[in-house]
């Protein structure tokens, strides 16, 4: 009876896109929520696709954001996450080689990009010759050992030859959430922050930036995961396909993914 049903619907929901495909398909599945660890970078993003999400489906995706090592460390312990939107790749790998999420379901959703910020208008030149420049006190960054952007921060200094010199003004933020809010309330002139906060659809960060070469950092490929809590829920598993559909990619590539 099931299988008949979903025939139908798909065959109703044709050249209707996917994003009503979902909408139909859900009316066939109890409405449900489905716990999601959202790397801080992606926040701004993810809320968007969640209400989207959940007018498409009927199905709510509950959000909770943070470092990605700090996710995985929860999610290792026993947190009820059901997806995890990691800041990297070899995070979402370490969870599927260990069991804790579903082989074969992982994925890229984006690839993030690093920005040298100031809230202070002009402060940051088009080339980042300020960071030579010495006139600041203080340069934020997320905790390379939790965060993929600080790892990816520390290695375009170093590539830049500027590392050592500039390791007495760093301060870290958690995530890269709280380095962000260290250079807006000016607590630092300067932090590496993910192009996704300083362009915001609408919202453009005020201040100056500067996007820096991917050439000096690995790419910062973010993957998403299945994990075991989610493999039965279809919430969860309606979610993994709605993240692959041309309108969302459309709201992440809005972001500077």
């Amino acid at each position: 009876m099931r299988n008949t049903l979903l025939s139908r619907l798909r065959r109703a929901a044709a050249g209707l896109g996917a994003c009503a495909v979902l909408w139909l398909l859900a009316q066939g599945t109890r409405a449900e929520e489905v716990q999601v660890a959202v790397a801080a970078n992606f926040a701004a993003p993810m809320r968007e696709i969640a209400a989207r999400f959940a007018r498409d489906t009927g199905h709510e995706a509950r959000i909770v954001t943070g470092a990605t090592g700090q996710l995985y460390a929860q999610i290792r312990n026993g947190a009820p996450f059901e997806v995890f939107l990691s800041a990297d790749a070899a995070t979402p790998l370490k969870l599927e080689q260990e069991g804790s999420s579903i082989a074969g379901e992982r994925f890229t959703y984006a690839v993030g990009k690093l920005v040298l910020f100031s809230a202070r208008p002009g402060f940051v030149d088009g080339q980042g010759k300020v960071l030579g420049g010495g006139a600041f006190e203080h340069l934020a960054l997320a905790n390379p050992k939790t965060a993929p952007y600080g790892a990816a921060a520390v290695e375009a200094l170093q590539a830049m030859g500027l590392w050592e010199a500039l390791r007495p003004k760093i301060v870290e933020g958690q995530s890269i959430t709280q380095t962000f809010e260290f250079v807006a309330t000016g607590n630092a002139e300067l932090g590496f922050v993910a192009l996704s906060q300083v362009q915001a659809p609408g919202k453009p960060a005020a201040g100056s930036w500067w996007l820096v070469p991917a050439g000096l950092y690995q790419p910062i490929r973010q993957d998403a995961v299945l994990l075991k809590k989610g493999a039965a829920r279809p919430a969860a598993r309606a979610l993994m396909d709605y993240l692959r559909s041309e309108p969302v990619r459309a709201i992440i590539r809005s972001y500077g993914y």
